[in-house]
């Protein structure tokens, strides 16, 4: 039994839950409607974070790849803040004969995940705080430590690919204390001089016939490289083909890849977070040969986007994104 103290706590925090209004839908139609969206399902996170011991950005975490995956595979949550998962089995439990089943007390009995985290005395999988709480029940029975939580993620998605980024995503939310950390910026400084058009899909021969998988941006040796967006830095190091290259994981699980740089910050090392506009480099010619190698080509930043739809990375044209940055990146500094 928790000691009396503990369950006042939960009470309370039940009733602050219970008794708040109700959250508005994610529209994405205005900022201030997103600013709105992000507060709540902070909000959300921090009183169940509360409640049951689990970091706020770790269910943060887990609700974001869920969200990442979702339109990876064009299935976003329109309407909803949390994009957490259940199937109908998971939830009721696989030898429930009734598959609609909300009674709490019943699917425990059948060892299924459904929980009641709205205080309406029903287990709904449609309702964002029971799907909340209910994901914070199964972590916490293994601990509410790093480790725990690792372990906790491998034993749902039985995927080390998920649990590595969930465990990016807590990285990023722990560091900057926000969910609205979606904001994105040129990766080159505006009043550098560079040049580019759309480059993705052209032939290229180096090393065997192959697509181009990115965009190239023309400019000078030694023009800062700038990170697009919010990640954490994935990969660092050298590539046969990019040369000295790096890899930034966003919030969407979106792999940025910079390469042909000069060289990097010496600041950073795989595993730091990143933040938009920070400089991660330097344009250069490097790559096509073995460490060192340079000058085969003019100096260009080669940019590459690649989303991951949970088994794999598969590359997009970058060159849409890269002009929408730089429009509102210049809007921003005529404000």
């Amino acid at each position: 039994m928790r000691p009396y103290f503990v369950y006042f706590l939960s009470v309370l925090l039940l009733a602050q839950i219970w008794l708040a209004p109700p959250a508005s839908a994610e529209t994405g139609s205005q900022p201030n409607d997103m600013k709105k969206t992000f507060a709540d399902r902070k909000d959300l996170f921090d009183k169940v974070s509360a409640l049951t011991g689990i970091p706020w950005y770790y269910l943060a975490a887990v609700d974001q790849y869920e969200r990442a995956m979702g339109l990876a595979k064009k299935r976003p949550a329109a309407g909803k803040l949390v994009s957490i998962h259940f199937t109908e089995l998971q939830w009721v439990g696989v030898l429930n004969p009734d598959h609609a089943d909300t009674n709490v007390a019943s699917i425990r009995l059948f060892q299924g995940l459904g929980r009641d985290g709205s205080g309406d005395g029903i287990a709904d999988r449609s309702n964002d705080l029971d799907v909340l709480y209910s994901m914070a029940e199964l972590l916490l029975q293994y601990g509410t430590h790093d480790e725990d939580m690792r372990i906790g993620l491998w034993e749902y998605y039985q995927n080390t690919r998920s649990v590595d980024r969930i465990e990016q995503f807590a990285k990023i939310y722990a560091r900057f204390d926000t969910l609205d950390l979606h904001e994105h910026t040129f990766v080159m400084p505006l009043k550098s001089e560079y040049t580019y058009r759309s480059t993705w899909g052209a032939s290229r021969g180096w090393g065997g016939y192959r697509i181009h998988e990115g965009t190239d941006i023309f400019a000078d040796y030694g023009v800062p490289v700038r990170s697009a967006t919010c990640g954490v830095i994935e990969e660092m190091g050298w590539n046969p083909y990019g040369g000295w290259r790096i890899g930034i994981r966003d919030l969407n699980s979106v792999y940025h890849y910079y390469a042909h740089l000069s060289g990097f910050n010496k600041e950073l090392k795989e595993g730091d977070v990143m933040k938009p506009g920070q400089v991660i480099g330097w344009v250069g010619s490097s790559g096509y040969g073995k460490p060192g190698t340079s000058g085969k080509f003019p100096p260009h930043l080669h940019y590459g986007l690649y989303r991951d739809n949970g088994l794999t990375d598969w590359s997009f044209d970058p060159y849409p994104h890269l002009k929408k940055w730089e429009r509102e990146e210049r809007r921003r500094g005529k404000k």
